[in-house]
Formats: C-alpha cells, structure tokens, sequence
C-alpha cells in the first residue's frame, strides 16, 4: 500500500470516528452530568495513551522530557483536558447537538483572531469576511434559521460553545511551542488536568453512578475524542508529509467532512430532526473556514 493510499486511509478513519463523538457526548450527559462525563472520558484516555505510547516504546519520553517542557505540559493540562472539555460539555447539556456541534467548529476563526494579540499576527480584509461568514452562521443556527429574532435555543450554551473555542485556541497557540512527544505531552496533561477534574466533581457533583449506557459512551469519548484519534491522525499527517504521500494539506482538508457526518449520525444515533437552518449555518462556518486557511498560489 503507498504511503498517499495509507495517509487518505488513517485520514477517513480519523474523521470518521470524529464524526460520532457529538452523537456520543449526548448519550452519555442523558445519563451524566458534564462534569461526571469528563471524570469518565478522562481517565479512560489516560489509559488508551499510556497503551499507546507504550506500544510505541515511548514511555520513558515522559521522564525525558525537560522541566520547562515538563510544566508547560503540565500547566496545559488546565487547558485541555480540564476547563475545555467541562465547558464544551456543559454547551452540549444546554444546546441539542446540532447546535453545539457546528459552533464549535468557529474554534480555527477564534485562533485567527486571538493570534493577533498573542503572536502579534495581521489580519487581512479576506481574514475579516472568513470571521464574519463564520460567525453569521453561528447565528443562523442558533435562532434556527431566523437571525433577525436574536432568539436563541439557550443563549448560556451558545455563550459556552464559543468560550470554548477560546479556550481550545489558547491551549493550541501554547501547544505549538512545545517540543515534547506529541502523545506524551497530551498524557502529562491529562495525568494533571485528571486531579483537577476529580477536585471539580466530589465539589459541584458527585462520583458517577454505576450505569452502564452513559458508562460506555463516556468511555467511548475518552477512547475516541481524546484518545485513539490524536495518534491516528498524527500517523495520517506522517505518510501524508512523506515525498509520495500526496502532501498534508489533502488529508488536513478531510476534516471538513466530519461535521456534516456528524450530523447523520446525530440525527440517527440521538434522535435529532436536523434543520435546514443548521446545514445553513454550518455551511457559513465551513466556508469560513476556509476561506481562513486560503492562501492563493505564488506565480511563478
């Protein structure tokens, strides 16, 4: 198999498996509350990365890394997995997934304006128009097609869907300095975001309870959303950057199909009608997106 073939092949599964954390975010908060799910997710990620990097024979990167490398990874554990995911988590508990979901997706537009003031970057007048098509269909989808009304399904969690999208864009311009093990940083995060997240539900919740449904989509998020998908994309990113593997920028493109298999498998896994304001709306905020990431070819 070629190094291209095998690059679209771990890309789809990658995007794919995406595709269905939404569905299972629902499940699981059906029987969870945010808090309790993240409990959950998290230590069942723990365990998946410390599977992987030990397969990898990886391990001992942790120990090998530097102090400085060492805190700034612990530190970004506040980040992501802690205030990130509690407050995504609380958006899905207050918006239906096809609301949350899509607006969640602005977090590339949120990193483009929050790299003006944090890496002294310039937005252009095309930077600008991708920002306003994006967040035009945040509002589409929020009032449900009808954005004159600014009626919105629940205002707190569309609040919440954007702040986190601030807090993931922090963690990614922070993450981007580090030097450490991909996997291995993203698992001392976690091993000290987890205290963080326990500490947080025996003082505003309590243990989970012991059933099985929301159990094992909370374990399924933890495996998939957190997990799994960051080493099979990153294997995605590593053929696709060798010389006959077609170059990443294909396989980065795939991410755009996540959000619209997203919503079939919400609409068939939790139950939701999808309405036409949402593909509206998510369409806005694709096109934004890249609109973002469009950079016209030099002549030669």
């Amino acid at each position: 198999m070629t190094d291209n073939r095998k690059a679209l092949l771990f890309g789809l599964a990658t995007v794919t498996i995406w595709s269905t954390v939404a569905s299972a975010f629902k499940i699981a908060l059906r029987g969870l509350d945010p808090l309790q799910l993240l409990l959950c997710a998290c230590a069942v990620s723990i365990a998946a990365l410390t599977l992987i990097l030990s397969f990898q024979g990886k391990l001992g990167e942790i120990r090998r890394m530097g102090r400085r490398e060492t805190l700034r990874c612990a530190l970004l554990g506040a980040l992501n997995p802690f205030l990130y995911y509690a407050i995504l988590f609380k958006a899905y508990d207050l918006l239906p997934a096809q609301e949350a979901q899509p607006i969640n997706y602005t977090w590339a537009v949120t990193l483009s304006l929050l790299s003006v003031p944090l890496l002294g970057q310039k937005l252009s007048f095309k930077d600008l128009g991708a920002i306003v098509l994006s967040y035009l269909g945040v509002v589409v989808i929020s009032t449900h097609g009808d954005p004159f009304s600014m009626r919105f399904s629940s205002l707190p969690g569309v609040a919440l869907a954007l702040g986190s999208t601030i807090i993931w864009a922090v963690y990614w311009i922070f993450n981007t300095r580090s030097k450490a093990d991909p996997i291995a940083g993203l698992l001392l995060s976690f091993l000290t975001g987890f205290p963080l997240i326990l500490a947080a539900t025996l003082l505003f919740s309590e243990l989970p309870p012991l059933e099985p449904r929301p159990l094992l989509a909370a374990a399924y998020v933890g495996l998939f959303e957190m997990g799994i998908t960051f080493a099979l994309w990153l294997t995605a990113m590593k053929y696709a950057a060798k010389p006959s593997g077609g170059g990443t920028a294909r396989v980065a493109n795939l991410i755009f199909l996540s959000p619209f298999l997203s919503l079939i498998f919400i609409h068939f896994l939790v139950g939701e009608t999808i309405h036409p304001a949402t593909v509206a709306g998510l369409a806005f905020i694709i096109a934004g997106n890249a609109l973002m990431q469009y950079r016209p070819k030099k002549r030669a």
